[in-house]
């Protein structure tokens, strides 16, 4: 399967989701490219939109690749990739700077996707997080840790494409799990995509600005 673009790949995974409904979800999205896949989902489901902040901690000589995640919070939740930090001899003072920067970061977007905006309630919702995949898990990971700190009811990981072995590790994460392709031969995200371009900081703050924490109740 092969989606056209984010938006695109949120309709579908709504149509996946739409059981979800009735129970008054609330959707979070993985910045930046999460945020239109969840706006779909959010406007299929009749949902507040709001963002989980997670950032990767990427080895440093190599970014792309996760030594591990950390999300925001009073207390950051830290989630280490150990077999890649211990085969590439990352020392833990090389790991807390890359920490230290991925934070710095986090604060930024807080700073500039948010504001003042209210944040929606996550304690004893239906919590349905949304990507526009994934490839190592491990940001997800740490947003899915963090998130259930705050006490949801029901935990729901929903994104449109990931590596049958990343949904089998975050699987027991999460109450649900809907992934819309699970591709042996995985490579690279964007290779799902047709429009896979970058996202901007204006694009994310214009769609939270088209979906309030507290939308009009579904029909």
């Amino acid at each position: 399967m092969v989606f056209a673009d984010r938006s695109d790949a949120g309709r579908r995974l709504a149509a996946a989701l739409l059981p979800y409904r009735t129970k008054r979800p609330v959707v979070l999205a993985l910045p930046r490219g999460g945020v239109p896949v969840a706006a779909e989902v959010a406007r299929a489901l009749a949902a507040p939109l709001d963002l989980v902040l997670v950032r990767k901690i990427g080895l440093p000589w190599q970014p792309e690749l996760a030594i591990g995640a950390v999300v925001d919070g009073a207390e950051p939740v830290i989630v280490r990739n150990e077999e890649i930090i211990a085969h590439e001899g990352v020392g833990e003072a090389e790991f807390q700077r890359v920490c230290r920067r991925e934070l710095v970061e986090i604060e930024r977007r807080r700073a500039r996707y948010l504001g003042a905006r209210e944040r929606a309630e996550i304690a004893g919702r239906v919590v349905i997080v949304v990507d526009d995949g994934i490839a190592t898990g491990a940001t997800v990971k740490a947003a899915l840790r963090a998130i259930r700190r705050r006490g949801p009811a029901q935990l729901v990981l929903a994104v449109p494409v990931a590596p049958p072995e990343a949904v089998a590790e975050l699987r027991p994460e999460v109450d649900d799990l809907v992934c819309l392709e699970m591709p042996e031969r995985f490579g690279a995200l964007g290779h799902f995509y047709r429009d896979f371009g970058q996202l901007g900081d204006e694009e994310v703050i214009a769609t939270l600005a088209r979906f309030p924490v507290r939308p009009p109740s579904p029909a």
